[in-house]
């Protein structure tokens, strides 16, 4: 009784107030989409247009090429036979079982989206790493990123940009970005004083001193980094199926609503043979950097 009297007292906003709040809120977004909508819209064209590309490409290309080359990469990072092996089979088990297109379609925006994250996130990281400022500033906003629930962020991607590709990639990049700029920032943070101050004895300047030092021996803990973006961006494929993206996802969402478990649990396990080959090639890659620095050092 006395828990349920404090909660009474508790200082609540008046309803109204809220409910002005929100109303406030939700039509300067709505005038903010009419607005410069259709502008955003017209300036995500390009990468709209490569996205489509890319997934016609690895539909069109034929079955055996795209598994002799997802191999090869594989021996390239890992040198291992076993993970080429492993590579074969999930992509031959994959065709077997019928899923060979929604998994391209999949493969063709984690290949983007992993790329986009990459691209964007390692020069925010190095940011971070050269000023406390910015990190002071961007952490909050990757904690945000992080622990908001994803259909929250989908909601005004989606009155922005409406259905498709593009906002379903932004989602997934939103949701995925956060550790390679986090795991970029502890990488070079992390770089020896000493080895940065016997670089400076030698004549470099900043630029050589990252290009040449810091990024090189950070580049373990920014390849996992860029393992777990992979991860997350994987994981977000049936979420972003919610909003039309085509692929593992929607057939894995199909057998939700349906009560399909043999559907769910096959375009599931595809998921999972993607991510596992992924995760094995980036971790294969960023052991091999290790050692090839160990050995130098």
């Amino acid at each position: 009784m006395a828990e349920s009297s404090w909660i009474n007292e508790f200082p609540a906003m008046d309803r109204g107030t809220l409910r002005d709040i929100r109303k406030a809120l939700d039509e300067s977004y709505r005038s903010f989409s009419r607005e410069y909508g259709d502008t955003i819209e017209s300036f995500f064209d390009p990468l709209l247009s490569f996205l489509v590309w890319f997934e016609k490409l690895l539909l069109a290309t034929p079955w055996w090429l795209v598994v002799i080359i997802v191999t090869v990469l594989a021996f390239v990072a890992g040198r291992s036979w076993k993970l080429c092996l492993g590579v074969v089979v999930s992509f031959l088990a994959i065709g077997y079982f019928g899923m060979w297109e929604d998994t391209m379609r999949t493969l063709s925006i984690i290949t983007v989206c992993t790329l986009l994250a990459i691209g964007i996130g390692i020069p925010i990281g190095i940011l971070m790493a050269r000023s406390n400022r910015a990190q002071n500033i961007i952490t909050p906003l990757l904690d945000v990123m992080q622990t908001m629930p994803a259909f929250v962020y989908l909601i005004p991607v989606v009155m922005l940009l409406g259905i498709g590709k593009i906002p379903g990639l932004i989602a997934v990049i939103i949701y995925a970005i956060p550790p390679v700029i986090r795991l970029t920032n502890l990488g070079i943070r992390l770089v020896d004083k000493e080895v940065l101050e016997a670089a400076t004895a030698y004549g470099a300047n900043k630029t050589q001193r990252l290009i040449g030092v810091q990024l090189p021996l950070a580049m373990p803990t920014i390849m996992a980094g860029v393992n777990q973006t992979i991860m997350m961006a994987l994981s977000m494929v049936v979420i972003a199926s919610m909003i039309g993206v085509k692929g593992l996802g929607q057939p894995v969402l199909k057998s939700i609503t349906n009560q399909y478990f043999a559907l769910g649990l096959l375009n599931g396990l595809a998921i999972v043979a993607l991510a596992i080959i992924f995760d094995r090639i980036s971790q294969a890659y960023a052991k091999r950097t290790q050692e090839h620095l160990g050995g130098h050092s």
